[in-house]
């Protein structure tokens, strides 16, 4: 396909995304944060999130010294916590070991905390021109398609095949059209449902298309039983009326947010109670148990048993390490977006 490249920086020029906030700039720091933005995340959604990462952190020295506690508090709601909390790694590792200046090369690039082999040859050609192959979600689906390359391309055998394709189509320049033409033809046109195939300016060479395979490919990941994680949390009301919520610890699930108190799925009253009193130093009233509430991880689903409870009282032992969180706080303080939404259905019961 010796024309693919011209046809897609030519589509691009003409038909590609132009306005997105940052196509304004190469600015190197721009550009990285918006590609972590945008892994796993939808373009409309990130958009917001990136404009005020820009007003806080001005640059990568901004986002280095930064509290992390600021910094998740800035990315809450955006989910896949891992990314906000390596992307401060990054930024502390630019400035430490490079002085704030980003490298220039793939492999460089690709070494740092957060960032993998595509988004470091996304940095490399939007930012700098240099010639590299992107593979994101996007370009595996149309490379899949256009070249009928069978598997689920998550798998080390099928990812070969599209790295040696992603790389064997590179232009001799023009790298940057070429690199947004691709992942704008698969965000916008190659989609996942419904793809608009007479809009694409490759589509009289695409196999799938041809062959009448677009729906099977690519394949998808192969089906796995979900397993579930169950856990009874609890939403804990002071005298002032003031929600008292935990920070998590810096990894795992929801790493450095604040989130509400938690205990085994299937703790009695008598054990909560009692494990408030041991780790907080609080007694409590608590309430009656309240629906379940779910939440799809990427590997597993998570069931929080909510209960509510309000502090009557402080032990003579050490002072509560909870953070208080006053309703006008809600919308504000750095929450995952499920146990925001729980703590706002639940804001009259607790906080009237």
């Amino acid at each position: 396909m010796s024309d693919f490249a011209d046809r897609i920086i030519a589509w691009q020029k003409i038909h590609g995304r132009h306005d997105l906030p940052w196509q304004r700039t190469r600015d190197p720091y721009c550009i990285w944060l918006s590609e972590i933005m945008l892994q796993q995340t939808q373009v409309a959604t990130v958009i917001p999130y990136y404009e005020r990462f820009i007003r806080r952190f001005a640059d990568v020295h901004a986002l280095a010294s930064a509290p992390n506690e600021v910094v998740m508090a800035c990315w809450a709601g955006l989910g896949y916590y891992s990314r906000a909390r390596n992307l401060q790694r990054c930024a502390q590792d630019i400035v430490g070991t490079y002085g704030g200046e980003f490298p220039h090369g793939v492999e460089q690039l690709a070494e740092l905390p957060g960032i993998g082999r595509s988004t470091a040859a996304a940095i490399a050609a939007l930012a700098f021109g240099q010639r590299a192959a992107i593979l994101d979600g996007n370009v595996r689906r149309v490379l899949a398609r256009h070249f009928a390359v069978e598997g689920y391309p998550g798998s080390a055998k099928v990812e070969r095949v599209l790295w040696t394709r992603a790389e064997g189509l590179l232009p001799a320049d023009e790298i940057e059209a070429y690199t947004q033409g691709l992942m704008d033809l698969g965000a916008t046109v190659c989609a996942r449902s419904r793809p608009i195939c007479l809009a694409c300016p490759v589509n009289d060479t695409c196999i799938a298309r041809r062959e009448q395979t677009i729906d099977r490919l690519p394949a998808p990941r192969p089906a796995k039983k979900r397993p579930v994680r169950s856990a009874t949390v609890l939403a804990l009301q002071d005298a002032s009326g003031a929600v008292l919520l935990e920070l998590r610890p810096p990894a795992g699930i929801w790493g450095g947010l604040l989130s509400l108190p938690e205990f085994e799925a299937d703790a009695t009253d008598e054990a909560i109670v009692a494990a408030v009193n041991a780790r907080y130093g609080l007694n409590i009233d608590l309430a009656e148990a309240l629906g379940d509430v779910r939440h799809e991880f990427t590997h597993y689903t998570y069931v929080m048993r909510p209960r509510c409870a309000r502090v009557v009282g402080a032990l003579g032992v050490a002072g509560s390490s909870l953070r208080r969180v006053v309703e006008e706080e809600l919308g504000t303080a750095p929450l995952p977006a499920p146990i925001r939404r729980l703590l706002l259905q639940l804001t009259v019961p607790i906080l009237a």
